[in-house]
């Protein structure tokens, strides 16, 4: 008797709809933390603890490239994968893009 036929299930890689869909919430999230530690961590906590000012702007400074390659990332590969919903999702990310470069402006005219 011989052993039965296994199938392998394909994985989710960055070509494909999961990865699409991993990158967009990845993208999303770093945005997210980067929104939660501007306007709730840095002007509320931070002088509670007695930190210096002037390191939220730069912490902020690198949050906000950072989450500018993850939304990159998240357009191409919707766009790799012919995501369903790639168009909207890719206008959510560019608005997400513009606002991010926007308070990277504010943090370098506060690192000033």
């Amino acid at each position: 008797m011989s052993p039965p036929e296994r199938t392998l299930e394909p994985v989710a890689t960055s070509n494909t709809t999961a990865g699409a869909t991993r990158a967009f919430s990845q993208s999303v999230l770093i945005s997210g933390i980067r929104c939660s530690l501007t306007y709730v961590v840095f002007p509320w906590l931070v002088p509670l603890l007695g930190l210096a000012a002037g390191v939220g702007s730069a912490i902020g400074l690198v949050a906000g490239v950072v989450a500018i390659v993850f939304n990159v990332v998240s357009i191409r590969r919707m766009w790799i994968t012919d995501f369903r919903l790639k168009v909207p999702l890719t206008v959510l990310n560019s608005l997400i893009i513009v606002m991010m470069l926007v308070l990277i402006g504010l943090d370098l005219a506060d690192l000033r």
